[in-house]
């Protein structure tokens, strides 16, 4: 009864995300009605709307669900690695260190494809000092050190700097893949290195592959669309909550159809709540995320 109730939310989320994107292609600060905009979908109507809908619309609302999902797996992934439900690539700093190393490869005149590695690098290099900091710490501690990274890069994010929607959306499903395969690990990971030890899981390689995927996930999205925070915290709460679960296996594609729909939203609200003028999509998402921080990290401490 239970594996059918997750089938039956997890169809329920496919069906949101697919409005969400939907609504994140058909709504926009552009005077384009709703007949306008499906014609040229399907590749017909004006010029005008086919250039608006092919060039503008499109790739950005397939790059927010991209990043999205992409945040999403990377904060399902932290929160096993550090066993702690806080953790989220923005949070932690991760996504600035992705920044600054994605910033540092375009001075020195990378090309995209080492820009990807420049990312990963830097997203490494911070979420390692961070865990660092956090083994002499608490948990506050670790992750406000990851926070004043972040702070930087605060209303950066912005989803016009994606150029490559497909390969985003390529690496997502294949990240999607192979969490779904590794949820038995990732649940053992995140029960502890006491029973992970008894289970004869190698603790420190594991925990390793896992940091460098969600580092590779990060620095993918960022570079797509800067540093957009909270996606990978809220996303996964709001799974756990509706499923009432933990295991991994359902999480994680969860978690991927809520985030790109919380992004496509936020996406969304960018382009309208001030048109014509747009908000950074980083913005919006920490109007949405911080709060939700906030009460998570008082929940924490009271218990």
């Amino acid at each position: 009864m239970r594996t059918r109730s997750y089938g039956w939310g997890l169809g329920l989320l496919v069906a949101i995300a697919a409005l969400a994107l939907l609504a994140s292609l058909l709504i926009g600060p552009a005077d384009l009605p709703l007949g306008r905009a499906l014609a040229a979908l399907s590749g017909g109507g004006d010029e005008m709307a086919r250039t608006i809908m092919g060039a503008v619309r499109v790739p950005r609302s397939l790059a927010a669900f991209a990043v999205g999902s992409l945040l999403a797996l990377a904060g399902v992934l932290l929160q096993a690695l550090f066993r702690n439900p806080l953790a989220d690539p923005f949070v932690l700093g991760v996504s600035g260190g992705a920044a600054v190393g994605a910033l540092s490869g375009m001075l020195a005149g990378a090309g995209i494809a080492l820009l990807h590695w420049y990312a990963t690098a830097g997203a490494f290099a911070i979420g390692a000092l961070v865990l660092l900091i956090g083994r002499t710490s608490d948990t506050t501690r670790l992750l406000l050190a990851g926070q004043l990274r972040g702070m930087v890069f605060w209303l950066a994010g912005d989803l016009s700097w994606s150029e490559r929607p497909g390969y985003d959306l390529a690496v997502a499903g294949i990240a999607l893949i192979a969490a779904v395969l590794l949820g038995r690990v990732l649940n053992v990971l995140a029960s502890g290195e006491l029973r992970s030890a008894s289970l004869g899981l190698a603790g420190a390689p594991t925990r390793l592959w896992v940091f460098l995927i969600a580092s590779a996930l990060t620095g993918t999205a960022v570079l797509s669309a800067g540093p957009v925070g909270f996606v990978g915290l809220v996303a996964p709460h709001l799974v756990r909550l509706g499923f009432k679960t933990a295991d991994h296996r359902i999480v994680a594609p969860a978690a991927a159809l809520c985030g790109g729909a919380l992004l496509c939203v936020a996406d969304v609200l960018s382009r309208t709540v001030a048109a014509p003028r747009q908000l950074p999509i980083g913005a919006v998402m920490a109007l949405i995320g911080a709060p939700v921080f906030i009460v998570l990290l008082r929940r924490q401490r009271s218990e």
